[in-house]
C-alpha cells in the first residue's frame, strides 16, 4: 500500500507546517509554498504510479477557485486514488458507500464550505498584503490620529489631549488620577480601561500592531518617545502589585504598608473633631484577626520613619545587588540591530540584481523589521544604568520633606515593594522596608 502526501501554505498567512503531521509514515510528501507546482508534479508522477492513498489537509489547498478544485479533485479521483482530508469532512472511501441523495447534500455543504474558506483566505491575503506593505490596519485610527494615505498622521487637534494625559500619568503614576484630569482639563470621558489601551498602545510610541501581535516600530510620528514608554510600562508594572484603587490614593503610603503580625494591608483613617478642621490621620487593619486587635499608628510616625530608613537602606540595598553589565547588553542588541539594518538595506540591491523578486523582499523586509523591533523593545525595557547615582541622590531626607504627598507616592513605589509593621510585644513597634529589587 501506497500513500502519499500534499500540503500547500501562503506565505503571506502562514509559516510551512512540519511534514510530521500527519501521524502515520507517509512514502512521499509533495510540498508547494505559494504557488501549485508540486501539485502539477504529484498528478503527473500520480499517472505512472498510482498510489493507494493521497492525505491533504483541505480540499481547498488543491486550487485558487471552486472550479480548479472540482477540476483537480475528479482527475486524482478518476485514476483510482483515495483522497483524505485530515481537517475537513472529506474521504473518497466513506462517500463511495452513501447514498446519491446524501452524497448530493454533503458535496453540497462541503463546496459551500469552501466557498466561505476561500472568501475568508481572500480577506486575510488581502490584510496581509497590507502588513507586507506597512500599512495601518483596517478600522478608525486611534484618537489623536486621522489616516494618511499609507500611514498615521498626527491629529493636531486632538493629539495634545492624548499628550497631556501620558504626562499626567508619568508625573503621579496614577491611571484614574490621568482620567479624572483629563476629563476637568479638557471635558473628555473615557473610563480607566480605555486609558490604560492608550498607555499600551504602541500606535502612539509610533508602532504598528497587527492582529497576528507582529509589531513594527517606526512607522509614523509618535506622541511619546521611547524613554517616555519604557516608563509608562514600569509604571503600570509597579501598579499591578498593588491593592485596587491605592495606585490613585492620594496619601504616599496607600497600599504599602502591612502588619506582620496578622498579615493585612493596614488602611488609612482619616479622624477629625467636631467644628474643628483639624484632622489626624491613622494606619489600622480593618478585619485583624488578632485578639485583641492591632493598635492603630498614627500616619506621620509611620511616614517620618519610613524616610528615615530608606535615606539609611536604599544605597546599602543598592550597593549589595549584584547587576548585570548593562552595557554589554546594550552593545550587544545594537550589534544585532545593525547586522538586521544591513541586510535590510541590502534588499533593494537584490531585487535589482534579480536574485530575488519583489514579492520575496516584500516578505523578508517585514520580517526584519518585526525582529529589529523586538530588539528595540528589548534595549528599552532595560533598567537605568545609573541606579547607585539615583539611591545616592534620593538618600537625603529633605529630598522626601519637599515632595507633595502625591509625588512622595510616586518615588516611594519606585524602590519600596512593601512596609512590614513590626510589633514587640510591648516595646515600641519598628518598621522593615523590603525593596523591589
Amino acid at each position: 500500500m501506497k500513500i502519499i502526501a500534499y500540503i500547500y501554505s501562503d506565505p503571506l498567512l502562514e509559516v510551512a507546517p512540519n511534514k510530521e503531521i500527519w501521524g502515520l509514515e507517509i512514502d512521499q510528501i509533495y510540498q508547494d509554498l505559494g504557488e501549485h507546482q508540486q501539485l502539477k508534479q504529484l498528478i503527473a508522477d500520480c499517472q505512472l504510479e498510482k498510489p493507494d492513498y493521497l492525505l491533504i489537509r483541505r480540499l481547498e489547498e488543491l486550487g485558487e477557485n471552486i472550479s480548479v478544485i472540482s477540476d483537480r479533485l475528479t482527475q486524482l479521483e478518476s485514476l483510482g486514488i483515495k483522497i483524505i482530508t485530515i481537517e475537513q469532512d472529506y474521504s473518497s472511501v466513506i462517500w463511495e458507500n452513501v447514498s446519491k441523495d446524501d452524497l448530493k447534500v454533503n458535496l453540497s455543504k462541503l463546496l459551500a464550505q469552501i466557498q466561505a474558506n476561500k472568501q475568508r483566505t481572500r480577506l486575510k491575503q488581502g490584510h496581509a498584503r497590507n502588513r507586507l506593505k506597512i500599512l495601518p490596519p483596517p478600522g478608525k485610527a486611534p484618537y489623536g490620529y486621522r489616516r494618511g494615505q499609507d500611514k498615521y498622521i498626527i491629529d493636531k487637534s486632538t493629539a495634545p489631549v492624548v499628550k497631556d494625559f501620558f504626562e499626567r500619568f508619568l508625573l503621579f503614576g496614577s491611571l484614574r488620577g490621568a482620567v479624572r484630569y483629563l476629563e476637568k482639563r479638557y471635558g473628555k470621558k473615557i473610563s480607566p480601561s480605555t486609558g490604560r489601551n492608550w498607555l499600551l498602545n504602541p500606535v502612539y510610541r509610533g508602532d504598528l500592531k497587527y492582529q497576528n501581535n507582529d509589531l513594527i516600530s517606526n512607522t509614523h510620528a509618535p506622541i511619546i518617545n521611547r524613554e517616555e514608554a519604557a516608563q509608562i510600562d514600569r509604571l503600570l508594572r509597579r501598579n499591578s502589585r498593588l491593592p485596587p484603587r491605592t495606585a490613585s490614593a492620594p496619601r504616599s503610603l496607600a497600599g504599602l504598608v502591612i502588619c506582620q503580625q496578622c498579615q493585612l494591608t493596614m488602611n488609612i483613617t482619616r479622624v477629625t473633631q467636631h467644628k474643628q478642621k483639624t484632622e489626624y490621620l491613622y494606619l489600622r487593619c480593618h478585619n485583624c484577626p488578632q485578639n485583641p486587635k492591632c493598635k492603630a499608628i498614627a500616619y506621620s510616625q509611620v511616614l517620618n520613619q519610613t524616610i528615615e530608613k530608606i535615606c539609611v537602606e536604599l544605597p546599602l540595598a543598592v550597593a549589595e545587588l549584584n547587576l548585570p553589565d548593562l552595557s554589554t547588553i546594550q552593545d550587544s542588541l545594537a550589534q544585532q540591530i545593525k547586522q538586521k539594518q544591513d541586510i535590510l538595506n541590502q534588499l533593494p540591491n537584490l531585487v535589482q540584481q534579480g536574485i530575488l523578486d519583489r514579492e520575496t523582499v516584500a516578505i523578508r523586509n517585514y520580517k526584519l523589521r518585526t525582529e529589529i523591533s523586538q530588539l528595540e523593545n528589548q534595549v528599552a525595557q532595560l533598567p537605568p544604568g545609573n541606579l547607585q547615582a539615583i539611591a545616592k541622590d534620593v538618600s537625603l531626607p529633605q529630598f522626601w520633606l519637599d515632595l507633595s504627598e502625591s509625588e512622595r507616592r510616586f518615588y516611594f513605589r519606585e524602590f519600596i515593594k512593601q512596609i512590614e509593621i513590626v510589633r514587640n510585644g510591648t516595646q515600641p513597634w519598628s518598621l522593615q522596608l523590603i525593596f523591589i529589587f
